[in-house]
């Protein structure tokens, strides 16, 4: 059996905000990660990144499993829904798939009882021109009504802000009465003021997705951001009482950004 480091500080209720990470913190499967970061932690952010592949989901046998360690651990979960799709594929039948995957998702995971499902919409267009802009979000806004449709809680869909202006689509968000997953870490890497816009979207925000960058590499430990995105980012944090998830993926990132927080937090 692998050894993995340990934890070695709750951080339940630590903060005025939930504080979760990632499944996939150890090189393991879901039980395993959440066995061992359960303890410790509010929430936990199940990455559903893959669904192309057969058997790459989680089974209902393990949706089981986490429902009984949820239990044990007083934890939630939030899911991160499949990046290897998009409801805004320039192909329909694409389009179709996904659609048809996000809702079965949603329905494996539903014993869990998700805070929230955090959604990539890509901006996967060769231009910004507005006739183009509008065509893909007519696909967002007609896509997104089909997985309402179906039943889902509006606000439970979390529209997470990618590498284009998060205007582009607040509009939808608004009417479809949608929630917003504000990744810092993405808005800070793409020089956006994360003050703006936690002033403009903080309403809407049902989840932070935290990280730093160095360059064009994302999903590295907080000890990477400057000095001039630390201030911003703790003014935003004060004021937050939702879920924080520290997007890392491995157990040295997450232990030096818990580091990060607490030295900061002080």
């Amino acid at each position: 059996m692998t050894q993995h480091p340990s934890m070695t500080k709750s951080y339940k209720g630590l903060y005025p905000f939930r504080i979760g990470t990632t499944s996939f913190i150890y090189p393991d499967h879901y039980v395993p990660n959440v066995k061992l970061l359960g303890p410790y932690f509010d929430e936990i952010e199940l990455l559903l990144f893959e669904s192309l592949q057969p058997d790459v989901l989680p089974a209902p046998a393990v949706i089981a499993q986490l429902a009984h360690l949820a239990e044990q651990y007083d934890l939630t979960y939030n899911v991160h829904l499949p990046t290897d799709i998009s409801i805004t594929d320039p192909h329909p039948l694409k389009q179709k798939r996904a659609i048809d995957t996000i809702l079965s998702i949603i329905d494996l995971t539903s014993p869990l009882s998700p805070s929230g499902y955090a959604l990539h919409i890509p901006y996967n267009r060769v231009s910004f021109e507005t006739e183009t802009v509008k065509k893909w979000q007519n696909q967002a806004h007609a896509n997104l009504r089909k997985i309402l449709a179906a039943g889902i809680q509006p606000d439970s869909i979390l529209v997470e802000t990618l590498d284009y202006p998060c205007e582009l689509l607040s509009g939808i968000i608004g009417e479809l009465d949608l929630s917003i997953c504000l990744d810092l870490g993405h808005l800070m890497s793409q020089g956006y003021d994360i003050k703006s816009a936690f002033n403009r979207y903080g309403a809407k925000t049902a989840m932070i997705h935290l990280h730093g960058f160095i360059n064009n590499r994302d999903h590295l430990d907080l000890n990477t951001l400057s000095d001039d995105n630390i201030e911003p980012l703790l003014w935003i944090l004060r004021q937050f009482t939702k879920t924080v998830s520290l997007e890392v993926f491995s157990f040295e990132d997450l232990q030096a950004s818990l580091m990060f927080l607490e030295k900061h937090w002080k």
